[in-house]
């Protein structure tokens, strides 16, 4: 029986890659680097250092660690004021729906995001009360596919790990979550998440009638 869902939360609830891009590409640009739309299809569910470190190497650029902590921190100031863009109206459809609907079951309801400004997006967007808890990349060590920010999220809502779904839209989230002993509910294309118990191609589209399947 399932008494969580855990949502990951760029390419799910809502979609910022236009921000990240945005703000990789200025990085990229300032450092010498071609940067195209689909080199950035490759940062997708990577954390921020390693997205760093593919777009030097990219470049063929080799810096020192404090180099490297220097440029990520000036990515992310720059994608901060970028999300200030933002407003609710960006929230994918049906997500907020299905939310209200899965609290009203009694189902917990928790972001797992390896964003680090994961609580900034969720206020921007007016939904941080729809869960129950946030875990970001902020409160973890390893990156998905290490199913650390599931096991977490799972511990925060006090429900067994088996008890929960989790709803990716990346190949390395869905490892995760299976890693985690969990269900995984891919979001997006059956051939990069073929590997999920089901592929949706809108999280909005999922039916809450749906979880007695899993």
């Amino acid at each position: 029986m399932i008494k969580a869902c855990i949502f990951d939360l760029d390419g799910v609830l809502v979609d910022t890659a236009q921000y990240h891009f945005l703000a990789w590409s200025r990085l990229a640009k300032e450092l010498g680097i071609e940067f195209t739309a689909a080199d950035n299809e490759r940062l997708k569910g990577v954390s921020r250092m390693r997205s760093l470190e593919i777009i030097l190497e990219l470049g063929g650029v080799s810096l020192s660690e404090t180099e490297k902590a220097d440029l990520a921190d000036k990515k992310n100031k720059w994608f901060v004021e970028y999300l200030g863009q933002m407003v609710p109206g960006e929230i994918f459809p049906g997500v907020k729906s299905l939310l209200e609907r899965l609290r009203e079951m009694g189902i917990k309801v928790a972001v797992a995001s390896s964003s680090k400004n994961a609580e900034t997006v969720l206020g921007l967007l007016h939904i941080q009360d729809a869960f129950d808890t946030v875990v970001d990349g902020t409160m973890v060590t390893n990156a998905k596919p290490d199913p650390e920010i599931f096991l977490l999220a799972a511990r925060k809502l006090e429900v067994d790990p088996a008890e929960c779904v989790v709803f990716e839209d990346a190949a390395a989230g869905v490892e995760a979550a299976l890693a985690a002993g969990m269900k995984c509910i891919g979001v997006g294309s059956p051939t990069q998440l073929g590997h999920a118990n089901r592929v949706i191609a809108k999280a909005g589209e999922f039916k809450t009638t749906e979880l007695k399947e899993l």
